[in-house]
């Protein structure tokens, strides 16, 4: 029966070492917000230092000859490996913890600002048709002094043409609903409300990677829309007294809670501990050769120690 290379030990280790790594990519992606192909290098780099000490530090203890010197080699490289560990345990593995400590908090601020991005167009929509119906009374108005006062009557873009006000005003109404609504922004509402409702689920499901996305964007997009609301409300028409659409947004700080580096959580020492002693596993487990002289005769003195040298 063919048996497998790998031992258990050595599997824990692994895929340890590849948690781990996993763990410390989620945390510098928050740190970095979104640096999505840096924090993926760091995470790689972190989990095959560890691997590579710790199957370095097995297989020198099951080395056949030359014990002196693979001994002091296994030792450098069992502290190599103890180093790297506590300095990665410290930083950036915790991290991760230490931002979704504050799940809650980061959640309500989110969804503040979610909520926000949610109502603009409704309240531009609001806008836009109060405008119209102001426009509209004051044509009325216009149209029925039009013998009192012709010039105000050609101001607001009438003609004695022959066509009725009333088609006149229709038409006016037509050109500033238009104007308000063009064609494209329909399809600017689908884009923000599909993006809402996916920043909403990322939000409310906490997805570690979808996260920093939205904590990127929210105000972006936000600021954009509300730009491309602002501009569209600068039309006016033959007449037409107004003002632009306006709209507060005001974000609460969220990204300091992913960019501030706190100390170490009860649960990431308990996790970082574990973890230690499942990478350091295939060590443990591995046997030392029968030939291995021992400690003491090891780093002895004298021709029985050269002998077994």
């Amino acid at each position: 029966m063919h048996q497998s290379k790998f031992t258990l030990a050595e599997v824990f280790t692994l895929l340890t070492a590849l948690g781990f790594g996993f763990i410390c990519f989620l945390s510098i992606n928050f740190y970095t917000l979104g640096d999505t192909t840096g924090s993926v290098l760091m995470a790689i780099i972190i989990a095959f230092t560890l691997a590579i000490t710790a199957f370095g530090a097995k297989q020198l203890k099951r080395t056949r000859g030359n014990f002196k010197t693979k001994f002091i080699m296994e030792v450098a490289c069992l502290l190599l490996f103890t180093c790297a560990f506590i300095f990665f345990a410290y930083s950036p593995f915790p991290h991760y913890w230490v931002v979704s400590e504050q799940k809650h908090e980061i959640q309500s601020k989110l969804a503040t600002s979610i909520s926000q991005a949610q109502n603009m167009f409704s309240e531009y929509e609001r806008y836009a048709i109060n405008r119209e119906t102001l426009y509209r009374n004051r044509l009325r108005s216009v149209a029925a002094a039009k013998s009192t006062n012709p010039s105000r009557y050609s101001e607001y873009g009438f003609e004695n043409n022959g066509i009725a006000d009333n088609i006149q005003i229709e038409n006016k109404m037509f050109t500033v609903h238009a104007d308000l609504f063009p064609t494209n922004f329909k399809e600017m509402k689908i884009v923000d409300s599909t993006w809402i409702a996916e920043a909403q689920n990322i939000v409310e499901s906490w997805k570690p990677i979808g996260i920093v996305s939205v904590v990127k964007d929210v105000e972006q997009n936000s600021n954009d829309w509300l730009s491309k609301l602002t501009e569209l409300s600068k039309v006016r028409e033959k007449g037409e007294n107004t003002t632009d659409f306006t709209y507060e947004l005001s974000f609460t700080d969220v990204k300091t809670h992913f960019t501030s580096l706190g100390e170490p959580t009860p649960l990431s020492i308990g996790l970082a501990l574990l973890a230690y002693i499942l990478l350091i596993l295939s060590w443990v487990s591995a046997k030392r050769d029968s030939k291995f002289p021992g400690l003491n005769r090891l780093f002895g003195t004298g021709e029985a120690a050269d002998n077994e040298l």
